[in-house]
């Protein structure tokens, strides 16, 4: 059996060294740590606004006891930065904030009837708007409404 020979210049057993650190570091460089590590942080979140409700003028003849029917259209405004989710318009004869309407003494809701409004329920976005419609009528009564004429008669829109 012939035995291994070294190089016996300086610069072979230099080569030789220099290639022996470097096989030796290789399998080093994939090496590492691992660890786990936790941390909080927040965020913040607004709140909705009103909906802003806006009316057009009346259509349809006067209102008379047991006569002509009105319509009026109106228009939910999102105020709010974000999508507010629009579920339910009410309208009654009332005054501002809905209280009771005692500005025609002889002269009351009592006297009108509102329907049902119609609108599209859902998301309305940020400075978007949804548009309805709801109608008003006089009731014919056994008793003298004379109170009654030439008023302008308030209604009252809630949107929720």
């Amino acid at each position: 059996m012939r035995a291994l020979s070294f190089p016996k210049t300086k610069k072979s057993k230099a080569l030789v060294v220099a290639g022996v650190i470097t096989v030796a570091t290789a399998g080093g460089a994939y090496a590492y740590w691992s660890s786990l590590g936790t941390g909080t942080g927040a965020a913040s979140t607004g709140t909705s606004s009103a909906f802003v409700v806006t009316t057009d003028t009346a259509s349809g003849g006067p209102l008379t006891p047991g006569g002509p029917t009105q319509t009026v259209a109106f228009h939910v405004q999102n105020a709010n930065s974000g999508v507010q989710r629009l579920t339910s318009v009410a309208v009654t004869v009332a005054a501002s904030g809905g209280a009771a309407w005692t500005a025609v003494p002889g002269c009351s809701a009592a006297d009108y009837t509102v329907g049902t409004p119609t609108f599209t329920a859902g998301d309305i976005a940020s400075g978007s708007s949804t548009d309805g419609t709801v109608t008003i009528t006089m009731k014919n009564l056994s008793t003298n409404q004379d109170a009654c004429k030439n008023v302008s008669v308030p209604l009252y829109f809630s949107a929720s």
